[in-house]
């Protein structure tokens, strides 16, 4: 049988899911793009999951971009019939579940992309991040240019995306690019401590507050502001809004429903 491009392992309420091209430094080809949307859509499903950890195989990659070997030939066309199909960022991107990118090694390209697209990004201090593409003659395709200059600002976007060059974990955090390097021993039980302590709050309202944050990426201030109001009021008509409430002023921990 086929190696699977992708690998989901459960921890509890957490869900991670590998890249599985340890060989192509997890090189995202058509098929493993597809493997990825299918996947998330599915664990997004599934009530037993609160938090969604992905990453890349071996010691070497998250991702070090798309397969470029599938670039070859490839007409304007084609790409563009592609985006109306729809595209793995746009599927990570759906996902209603907090998404962690757990970084460690190359994160290029293609893989930057799909990490800027998650909710939060923890990387080893041995990472290496890159907006590569320039360097074979293209643009970002997957979101980067959209999503970059939102995370690190406009002049060090441009930086980025026109030298197409490597900057170290460190300044990566420096700049924003990623929310907390840690030592690459660590990295595992950082991600798990995250990823559960998120796990821990209530579901459904995770999934809002995850919506009204990302909102800010796409709306005006004004008109953010109001979506968050209109979330606010939605989170009352919870279960869990009336057992946090009631927890806290009963000074206990509270036991969410998801409701």
């Amino acid at each position: 049988m086929a190696t699977p491009l992708v690998l989901v392992n459960r921890h509890g309420p957490v869900a991670v899911v590998t890249l599985n091209r340890p060989d192509k430094h997890n090189a995202m080809s058509l098929a493993m793009k597809d493997a990825i949307t299918e996947t998330l859509a599915e664990l997004d499903a599934d009530p037993n999951v609160r938090v969604i950890v992905l990453t890349g195989a071996g010691d070497r990659s998250f991702v070090a971009g798309a397969d470029i070997a599938e670039f070859q030939d490839r007409t304007p066309v084609e790409q563009l019939r592609m985006y109306r199909e729809g595209t793995v960022y746009d599927a990570v991107d759906r996902v209603a579940k907090p998404l962690i990118a757990r970084i460690d090694g190359y994160c290029f390209g293609g893989g930057l992309e799909l990490a800027m697209a998650c909710d939060v990004r923890i990387a080893s201090e041995r990472s290496l991040f890159s907006q590569a593409e320039i360097n074979i003659g293209i643009i970002p395709g997957g979101g980067g240019s959209q999503r970059l200059p939102r995370l690190v600002g406009l002049g060090m976007a441009l930086k980025l995306t026109l030298t197409g060059e490597r900057i170290e974990a460190q300044e990566a955090l420096r700049i924003g690019l990623v929310d907390e390097v840690v030592p690459h021993p660590h990295l595992d039980r950082r991600v798990e401590e995250v990823a559960n302590r998120i796990a821990s709050k209530s579901a459904v309202v995770a999934r809002v507050a995850k919506a009204a944050v990302k909102a800010a990426a796409r709306l005006p201030m004004d008109q953010g502001v109001r979506y968050e109001q209109m979330l606010f009021a939605l989170v009352f008509s919870s279960e869990d809004k009336e057992e946090g409430v009631r927890a806290f002023l009963e000074k206990r921990e509270p036991r969410w429903k998801d409701r």
